[in-house]
């Protein structure tokens, strides 16, 4: 038997063809109550509370989290629980965003006299709005779909995809309408690789004090090649009388001194190093050095003062340390 020919690959098509259709009718379902949900949203003082049992559940905590973290204070509540103590995280400056496909969940419903005299406002998807659940709601978004992937046509398959895909679409039209930016979508992802190429500054990484190379314009070639060897960068910076920095001397200066047979015992540094340099300051973020090292091909950076004067430094291999690369 081929591949191609497997049951189940063709189980798999069908599902998948199934579910794409589910989701490409959800444009068609872009209507008034999607723009009054999202108002809603945009509009809500306290946090949006997801609620939903089963599979819509878990849905539901996806589409919490993905609100969370896109700028729409959000957390997920189970409708079980809340029957039994947990609806106390609800509070009056909330929405409640319910999630039922039948739009008859019994743990969902029972909750929906206690909602509407605290004054919450809901938003239902489900794929009835004549359904209980529907005629309870202010606020109505149709999730219905043309039939489930399941072959038995019980187990939730296009229905959640599509209850998914909706949940994305309410959260990302929500952080357009915010202007929801990168450095904010940052701050809520501190712990992973984003954060850090969004929130790490220079002076998170960089060198200072006396382990910062730095090399006086009288000096010879052989004192700066002391002074990067002691200090490790590659490079060592070169400054005036007044401590400014005039330019850099690094291995690839060394390496086009050596090949011209520059004596480095008797040849003041400053005849030989790259005048002013590449640099940054210490506020800047990590990844903007990043992109300022590729684009120039260079392994090190000098950070300066507002007074041009070097106060850090710091290498490829600092910023691959801090997780920026």
């Amino acid at each position: 038997m081929t591949e191609h020919a497997s049951p189940f690959i063709t189980s798999a098509r069908r599902v998948i063809d199934i579910e794409s259709r589910a989701v490409s009718d959800l444009a068609a379902r872009l209507d008034k109550g999607f723009v009054n949900a999202c108002e809603l949203l945009f509009q809500c003082q306290g946090k949006v509370v997801v609620c939903g049992m089963g599979k819509s559940g878990h849905v539901g905590n996806k589409i919490a989290a993905t609100l969370a973290s896109t700028g729409t204070p959000a957390f997920f509540m189970h409708p079980g629980e809340a029957n039994h103590g947990d609806l106390g995280m609800l509070a009056r400056n909330d929405v409640l965003l319910a999630i039922s496909n039948s739009g008859e969940t019994a743990e969902l419903l029972n909750l929906m006299p206690v909602v509407k005299r605290l004054g919450v406002p809901v938003i239902a998807m489900t794929n009835s709005r004549d359904s209980t659940l529907g005629r309870h709601a202010d606020v109505v978004i149709d999730i219905s779909v043309e039939q489930e992937a399941c072959s038995l046509g019980l187990a939730p398959t296009s229905s959640t995809t599509a209850t998914l895909v909706m949940g994305d679409a309410l959260a990302v039209a929500l952080l357009d309408h915010k202007g929801f930016t990168s450095d904010d979508f940052a701050l809520s992802h501190p712990g992973g690789s984003l954060g850090r190429k969004l929130l790490l500054t220079v002076s998170d990484i960089m060198l200072t004090g006396n382990a910062v190379p730095v090399t006086a314009h009288d000096a010879l070639i052989a004192d700066a090649l002391l002074e990067i060897s002691r200090k490790g960068l590659g490079m060592t910076a070169i400054v005036d009388a007044d401590t400014q920095l005039m330019g850099v001397f690094t291995d690839g200066d060394l390496r086009r001194i050596l090949d011209a047979k520059v004596d480095i015992h008797t040849t003041p540094v400053v005849d030989v190093m790259t005048r002013g340099g590449k640099t940054i300051r210490a506020g800047e973020l990590a990844v903007e050095a990043l992109n300022i090292m590729e684009t120039f091909k260079i392994s090190a950076l000098m950070v300066t003062d507002d007074a041009g004067r070097p106060v850090g430094a710091f290498n490829m291999h600092m910023l691959l340390k801090a997780g920026v690369l």
